[in-house]
Parts: C-alpha cells; sequence; structure tokens
C-alpha cells in the first residue's frame, strides 16, 4: 500500500504540543522527499515542513521556530512536532510523498507530491 497513514491528531488549547506521526510503507526509496502540509476551511492546502532522503530540511516561515519534522528510518515513520500551537494552527494535517527529491520552495509544493495520506485533524483553541 502507497498511501501513507497519519495519527496523532487532537484538540489542545493555544500554547499546547502535540505530536503528529506518519506511517510510511515501502520505505526506504531511491529518492524522495517527504512532508506535512494542512488545510484549514475555506483555504487551500500549504506546504508546512518537508524532509528529503538527504535529511535537508524546509518549512514555512511562519512555523520554523515551532514546528519540527523529522524522520525515524528504522520504523519507517515521519514526525511533526508542534509547539506553542496557536488557533490558526487549526487545519487538517496531511502526510505526503514525493518520489522526486526536493528543496525550497518546490519542497512545500502540494503539486509535486505523488502519495497523500488521509490527513488528521489539529484543533487549537483560545
Amino acid at each position: 500500500q502507497e498511501q501513507p497513514v497519519e495519527s496523532g491528531g487532537g484538540s489542545v488549547q493555544a500554547g499546547e504540543s502535540l505530536s503528529l506521526s506518519c506511517g510510511i510503507s515501502g520505505f526506504p526509496y531511491s529518492a524522495y522527499t517527504l512532508a506535512w502540509f494542512r488545510q484549514a476551511p475555506g483555504k487551500e492546502r500549504e506546504g508546512v515542513a518537508a524532509i528529503d532522503g538527504d535529511g535537508r530540511r524546509t518549512a514555512k516561515n511562519s512555523v520554523k521556530d515551532r514546528f519540527t519534522i523529522s524522520l525515524d528510518n528504522a520504523k519507517k515513520t515521519l514526525y511533526l512536532q508542534l509547539d506553542s500551537l496557536k488557533p490558526e494552527d487549526t487545519a487538517t494535517y496531511y502526510c505526503a510523498r514525493s518520489t522526486l527529491g526536493l528543496a525550497g520552495t518546490q519542497a512545500l509544493a502540494a503539486s509535486n507530491y505523488h502519495y497523500w495520506g488521509q490527513g488528521t485533524q489539529v484543533t487549537v483553541s483560545s
């Protein structure tokens, strides 16, 4: 099965933390980029953070000091640690895999990703 599987969403208060996980089947790959995206109601899907096969990380400016992406190769699991959450972080968070090695703005462009999870909801109340 190629589809990533997310877990770990929930409802928290502003300032609290959450950790999201994503199981990646068939890992490792010869070339790849793994990423987290999010989509709030009425808004476009946006890239949050990405990591490629060389360990290069890219993150959206508004979250790079609060969110951390990491990859456990042995467990075939991608993580996103969300700290100091804000109400504007409320969204459905998606895990995605590209068959390309991507960096910079390309790593946060949804059109470059080929496999998507079903999403997990994160709700932050003030």
